[in-house]
């Protein structure tokens, strides 16, 4: 009698050992991570270059003395952690949670990070070069921020912030730099955009609805379908817009009569 193998029945221990190999894909879990950050100084960093660290729990922890240089951090914990300073250029952050995180002063250069969770996070003068799209940074504290284009280092091409669809709702950006940022379709309602820089962006179809840009730099912006209702415009600059009935809710914002159309 032939007697074919059952090969459906492989397919649990198929599953479970696929699943022990994705459980193991970490290079370091918490405890030893932490072992390394408690013997690390400013001299001798906790060397985490190119480690794979992917959907560790990492919350609350001080990286300031760690090198994350290239590092795979996706869909890793880091909320409320302390990373401020840090070189993160080139890691590999895509879905990570960063909520309530400190990257003052940080660099993120040529990152993907789209999905991240940055909300209520500690951006204040920090230089991102990176694909943030989708991501939340609602509240989050990018104020002096630098994350527009240097149009003198794009041996590649331009690069820029991309922040589509991202969620900017309260954000504070006090004093930043996003000029030639991608901003179609994202949320600001509600934020602070003093003195910011937004010229020659991409903001079409974006919620700007309650935010104060007192002072904000809009020149050149592509500002199609943008919703400027119950807006401060008090001194905003709109050098370029030849039509100011091509923006929505002018009508109901504030201080319109100081803002400086050209």
């Amino acid at each position: 009698m032939n007697i074919q193998p059952k090969r459906h029945c492989l397919l649990p221990a198929l599953m479970v050992t696929l699943f022990s190999i994705s459980a193991m894909a970490a290079d370091l879990d918490r405890p030893a991570i932490e072992a390394m950050l408690a013997k690390a100084d400013k001299a001798h960093p906790a060397d985490l270059r190119r480690k794979d660290l992917r959907s560790v729990d990492l919350s609350g922890l001080d990286f300031r003395n760690a090198d994350l240089w290239g590092a795979d951090l996706r869909n890793a914990n880091f909320s409320n952690s302390n990373l401020s300073g840090l070189n993160l250029d080139l890691t590999v952050m895509s879905k990570i949670n960063l909520s309530g995180a400190d990257l003052s002063k940080s660099s993120i250069f040529g990152v993907h990070m789209g999905g991240a969770n940055l909300s209520h996070a500690n951006l204040s003068g920090s230089r991102f070069i990176a694909n943030l799209d989708r991501a939340n940074l609602s509240y989050a504290n990018i104020s002096n921020a630098n994350w527009g284009v240097d149009m003198k280092n794009q041996p590649m091409g331009l690069m820029r912030v991309s922040l589509n669809h991202a969620n900017l709702s309260g954000a504070n950006l006090t004093n930043a730099n996003l000029s030639r940022a991608l901003l179609r379709l994202s949320n600001l309602s509600g934020s602070t955009l003093k003195n910011t820089v937004l010229a020659i962006s991409d903001m079409t179809g974006a919620d700007l609805t309650g935010a104060d840009l007192t002072d904000a730099d809009l020149s050149d912006c592509n500002l199609e379908g943008v919703d400027f209702s119950k807006t401060n415009l008090q001194g905003t600059h709109f050098a370029g817009v030849k039509n100011k009935s091509l923006l929505k809710g002018l009508d109901t914002s504030k201080h319109l009569e100081t803002a400086i159309f050209q």
